[in-house]
């Protein structure tokens, strides 16, 4: 379920985390060119962050393009759902206690959902 940007104190968005495989520099640059137009670069961290606040069209087609480059490159990909940050203007998902417990939740081996174990 997703809201007005205007909401919030209830709100959040889905936070994915990506860190690149090693690789030979034509994968690596495969990779990079697979990340860039759907994620920013954090050097702080050396990881790549995307947020969405709505599952449509757009927003699966990013987490889709992620779990590709998951698949194909052997990143890493974490999403967590996270507070709304101060400049987003875009929507929202609602803090309703059933999404946000999936979200949340621990899956096989104790790896938060959407976390891919490197190849």
């Amino acid at each position: 379920m997703t809201s007005s940007p205007n909401s919030h104190d209830s709100a959040w968005v889905l936070e994915a985390t990506v860190r690149t495989a090693a690789a030979a520099d034509p994968q690596w640059q495969k990779q990079l060119d697979r990340l860039r137009p759907i994620a920013t670069y954090i050097p702080e961290t050396q990881t790549w962050r995307a947020r969405l606040g709505a599952l449509d069209l757009a927003g699966v087609q990013m987490l889709q393009s992620l779990f590709d480059a998951a698949r194909v490159h052997g990143t890493e990909v974490c999403l967590t759902p996270v507070a709304v940050p101060a400049y987003w203007d875009g929507p929202v998902f609602t803090r309703g206690p059933d999404v946000a417990a999936l979200l949340e939740a621990q899956t096989d081996h104790g790896r938060p959902l959407g976390q891919l174990p490197l190849a």
